[in-house]
């Protein structure tokens, strides 16, 4: 039986994470979620072992604020990833996540990433020497299939097999990946869900924390997953829709007072415009905020006041942008 040291547990069970999504979790986008959602638990975006080693002060930098933040590992290379591993765990990283679920054709041509489903045995020999080489927890993200291999049998034999080399947690995308003849948007949607794979998964299970993620935008959807298992991560409804992510956040943490848009865009802009001050580019300072006026009547305005801004770098039309939220 795999037994989660109690040490761990407080950064590995975590009922709202938000997903790592490639070019959508940096880490402006990342302190804009901590600011939303103080108790989740961040990603970054896949980092892939050639990039840390090539530029590991890039590739692995986040702001203290943004704790707890896991990092998500892309790469097949057991030598690499146990160093990489190392590297993530003297950052300061609270978990060591193995991408197992992303089907991007470069992602293949690395022969990591989802592909990896058609290889337990090797999956489990890296993250055995990664759990060796690290105190931190090592989990992984998968899907519950690839292309015709997408029986509960199959997810079962591989998720055990992850587990038994070590794994700390599962968080499963309860789609399966088409490796051919879907792009990574359209297996995002196409596939059909199976959130009961992940409950039987959690039932045969039940010392492992098991997180959901896959099309869920709805406080009542997150509540239901909630009685089967451990967490639900969060996607692209963070990147649509941010503001929702505050409101799930005060529903499942009641006593936390809910945080108005208002006083969360006032705390990000000041931030934005320090790092604006440092160089960092205003493209990447605003897309995490462009949303921000999702359904509301003042959308249309505020996102024209943002391109305002990036084109003019005007500092008061930004904070003139603000008063929209009054």
């Amino acid at each position: 039986m795999h037994v989660i040291p109690q040490k761990l547990l407080p950064s590995l069970i975590s009922p709202l994470a938000i997903a790592p999504m490639i070019d959508w979790t940096y880490t402006h986008f990342r302190m804009f979620m901590r600011m939303l959602a103080p108790h989740a638990l961040l990603y970054t975006e896949m980092q892939t072992v050639g990039a840390i080693f090539n530029n590991p002060t890039r590739a692995l930098y986040f702001h203290e604020q943004e704790e707890p933040i896991a990092l998500q590992l892309g790469g097949m290379d057991r030598d690499a990833l146990v160093e990489c591993s190392k590297m993530a765990q003297q950052q300061g990283f609270s978990e060591i996540n193995l991408n197992l679920g992303c089907p991007s054709d470069r992602v293949q041509s690395g022969r990591f990433g989802a592909c990896l489903m058609a290889e337990p045995l090797h999956v489990a020999d890296c993250i055995k020497a990664m759990k060796d080489a690290v105190q931190i927890p090592v989990t992984a993200k998968t899907r519950i299939g690839i292309d015709n291999q997408d029986s509960y049998a199959f997810f079962e034999a591989f998720a055990t097999t992850l587990v038994n080399a070590g794994c700390d947690k599962l968080i499963v995308h309860a789609r399966k990946a088409w490796l051919h003849g879907l792009n990574p948007k359209q297996n995002r949607t196409i596939p059909p869900l199976h959130y009961d794979y992940v409950y039987q998964i959690k039932e045969a299970m039940p010392t492992i924390p098991v997180v959901i993620n896959g099309n869920i935008n709805e406080i009542d959807e997150i509540n239901a997953h909630l009685t089967q298992i451990d967490g639900v991560m969060l996607g692209r409804l963070a990147c649509q829709n941010p503001y929702a992510i505050a409101k799930i956040h005060h529903a499942l943490y009641p006593d936390m007072p809910l945080v108005t848009c208002t006083d969360v865009l006032n705390h990000y802009v000041l931030y934005a415009l320090q790092e604006k001050a440092r160089g960092v580019p205003c493209s990447l300072l605003l897309k995490p905020i462009f949303n921000m006026a999702h359904g509301l009547p003042i959308a249309r305005k505020w996102k024209a006041a943002l391109m305002d801004f990036q084109q003019s770098k005007n500092q008061q039309t930004l904070l003139n942008a603000l008063s929209l939220f009054q």
